[in-house]
């Protein structure tokens, strides 16, 4: 059974986003045992620019790989990753699976991204799209998305 972590920057705050994401969490947890967990996000003035940008993402970055453990097969989530349909993360879901890799870890930025250090410790880049979509809401989408890498790796039906 995989154990999947979501590693995220910041919390749900909205009720409609946290109860979709438990509706999802509810159904994964017949495929793997997964835990999400919320790193802080640096807050910032709308004012700042530049290198204070690049600061506030360098010390959630740091957050992010201070969870990262060793071993653990690293996906971010990020714009100029690799495009990917369901039927080929389900293939990469079993491929790992049969490489006895099964601890995953899913990283989500926050609203300025991600710092140059958790790119370069990711196995996968993956692009959901070349939209931006706030972070918060990329959680319920990715936690869809990984029930439904699932469901089609199982052969099981599931809506259109």
């Amino acid at each position: 059974m995989f154990h999947i972590t979501i590693l995220a920057v910041g919390r749900l705050k909205e009720r409609y986003l946290t109860e979709a994401a438990a509706e999802y969490l509810k159904r994964l947890s017949v495929y793997a045992r997964i835990n999400v967990v919320e790193v802080e996000d640096e807050g910032f003035s709308e004012n700042l620019t530049g290198h204070g940008l690049e600061k506030v993402k360098q010390k959630e970055g740091e957050r992010i790989v201070s969870r990262l453990r060793p071993g653990a097969f690293v996906i971010v989530l990020d714009p100029g990753g690799s495009a990917k349909t369901s039927e080929e993360m389900a293939e990469i879901l079993d491929k790992l699976a049969l490489e006895g890799r099964g601890e995953l870890i899913f990283v989500i930025g926050g609203s300025l991204g991600l710092a140059k250090a958790v790119l370069e410790r990711a196995d996968l880049k993956l692009s959901f799209s070349r939209f931006t979509f706030p972070h918060q809401l990329m959680r319920v989408i990715l936690l869809e998305q990984i029930y439904r890498w699932f469901k089609i790796s199982r052969g099981e039906p599931y809506h259109k």
